[in-house]
């Protein structure tokens, strides 16, 4: 693997099968550290155990180490400063929603997920989360069409408006819905720069002096840098709906060619579980 390599290349078989493996083992240690919750528990510990799991399983480096958001901090409430983002003393309740986000690294190759759950029940996360699922077929059908990054994000925002919701990925640094994922390598030593991999820091800082050049940005949010078709690559695409203090969402990877888009992988939990819930109606 060449040290100058970063965006992943879109018809290469081999190479995709690797991120959709470490995309699977992500959701493999999200769904296992779910499955531990339970009242009492702090993000600071669930943040704990998805890194241990993770170490455990051969990961190497982080683009991010991992997050979780209990409560109304699943929905960014009150947060105004990047420190919020990370993990709290906030400890899990009955009824309370959750989002696990975690970006490994593991021989070079990387994913960036989200996992949404509740402990118990929680009336408005399961409508909110059922609310989510048109996002996943509204955003691969605009990118289809080749609108641009912004175009899209700008319809996003109307999905939320008419659902009665909010936006919060508009909360993330850079008010982004996604950002693109690739090989990450270098001479850089293996270490976390709060709460970012410093080798991830080093290639998405030298992507976005490249793209700048080209009239492009690694960032997708809904500013005049994102006014741009799709950029063939890999992207983590993560939008992130709220109300009332409860906030979901999802992040997995969707691959975009130079004429088509399909996302990485559909044997993910949150497919499956918008699958049973339809099935079910």
């Amino acid at each position: 693997m060449s040290n100058n390599v970063a965006l992943a290349r879109t018809d290469d078989p081999a190479e995709l099968e690797r991120f959709r493996e470490i995309q699977r083992l992500c959701y493999r240690c999200a769904e296992e550290v779910a499955a531990t919750l339970e009242p009492g528990v702090t993000e600071r510990e669930a943040c704990r155990r998805m890194r241990h799991w993770l170490r455990d399983h051969g990961v190497d480096d982080w683009l991010h180490t991992p997050f979780a958001w209990f409560g109304d901090r699943s929905a960014f409430q009150g947060f105004r400063v990047p420190t919020q983002f990370l993990p709290s003393g906030r400890r899990l309740e009955e009824g309370m929603p959750y989002i696990l986000d975690m970006a490994p690294v593991k021989r070079g190759y990387s994913a960036d997920i989200g996992y949404g759950g509740v402990l118990g029940e929680n009336r408005i996360w399961d409508r909110l989360d059922a609310d989510l699922a048109e996002y996943r077929d509204l955003i691969l059908e605009l990118v289809r069409e080749r609108r641009t990054f912004a175009a899209i994000y700008a319809e996003v925002d109307a999905l939320i408006d008419r659902q009665g919701h909010q936006n919060r990925h508009r909360k993330y640094p850079g008010r982004v819905i996604g950002h693109q994922v690739g090989i990450i390598g270098g001479p850089l030593p293996r270490r976390v720069g709060f709460p970012f991999g410093v080798r991830f820091l080093q290639t998405i800082g030298r992507e976005l002096v490249k793209e700048r050049l080209e009239g492009r940005s690694p960032l997708w949010n809904g500013t005049k840098r994102s006014q741009h078709p799709p950029t063939p690559g890999l992207w983590a695409v993560e939008p992130h709906i709220g109300f009332r203090g409860v906030g979901v969402k999802f992040e997995e990877l969707l691959v975009v060619t130079e004429d088509d888009a399909y996302w990485l992988d559909d044997d993910l939990p949150h497919v499956h579980r918008w699958a049973a819930r339809k099935a079910a109606a």
